[in-house]
């Protein structure tokens, strides 16, 4: 009796322990739900992530933007003298001043447009003026031409450009007095004036002549910069302009600055 008392305490208190053991191990894993709750904030990272992609952004951008290596705007004066050609040679001496001023738009450092006024004399020569029965005259020529302009560097310090394009032209001049009478026969002198009318001196107009001429001219020059923003250069152009197969040809050369 004692002995079955034993058993069937002792078989009870394994029972007791067994739960008892049972119990430890199932608290942890009700407990485990409550502690995720506190790893799920981790938000931030998209914040980052997009501070990252602008400064690759800026940082891009930043080396697409290069200086210019050259001047979009570019202004010229010159100065120098005039060797007539063609058929202004038989009347015009050589020697005599041109004047130029110019502003050119530039597009790249080999490329641009150039639009010039420029001013030559043509002083009459003593056989001219005998032509004329004059005792003295005065004669130029206005130009307003557009030109493309061509760039060559060549080194840092010098570079060259060539020019070409259409231009018009305005021939002026006046005569101080003349002995020649109206409706005589015209020479070559009153032909190259541009006052002859149907082969004969007119009355009262021939003294002055007014021509507007179209024509082209071209050149080119060298340049060497004397600061960074300053160039000085020398230039060779060739003119030439007709009205009514009356020609005038012009060859000057001028030194002048840039900048």
């Amino acid at each position: 009796m004692i002995e079955r008392f034993v058993k069937v305490v002792g078989t009870a208190a394994i029972m007791f322990l067994a739960a008892a053991a049972h119990g430890q191990q199932a608290e942890p894993q009700q407990a485990q739900p409550q502690a995720q709750p506190q790893q799920a904030p981790e938000t931030p990272k998209p914040a980052a992530t997009q501070d990252s992609s602008q400064e690759t952004v800026e940082v891009s951008s930043s080396r697409r933007v290069k200086p210019r290596d050259y001047k979009p705007w570019e202004f010229s004066v010159s100065g120098g003298g005039n060797l007539p050609h063609g058929t202004t040679n038989i009347f015009v001496k050589g020697g005599s001043a041109a004047a130029d001023a110019g502003v050119a738009r530039n597009f790249s450092k080999y490329v641009g447009f150039r639009l010039d006024f420029s001013w030559t004399n043509l002083p009459l020569r003593v056989s001219a003026l005998e032509l004329a029965q004059s005792k003295g005259g005065s004669n130029q020529i206005y130009g307003l031409s557009l030109d493309p302009i061509f760039y060559i560097p060549v080194t840092r310090i010098y570079s060259g450009y060539a020019l070409v394009g259409p231009g018009f032209y305005r021939r002026s001049g006046k005569l101080d007095s003349s002995t020649a009478l109206p409706g005589a026969s015209c020479n070559a002198f009153w032909n190259w004036w541009g006052t002859c009318l149907n082969g004969s001196i007119p009355l009262g107009t021939f003294l002055k002549e007014n021509q507007n001429q179209v024509g082209f001219n071209y050149g080119g020059g060298v340049a060497r910069k004397a600061t960074r923003n300053i160039d000085l250069y020398a230039e060779y152009r060739a003119m030439h302009s007709s009205l009514n197969k009356n020609t005038t040809d012009a060859r000057t050369l001028t030194v002048g600055v840039r900048w």
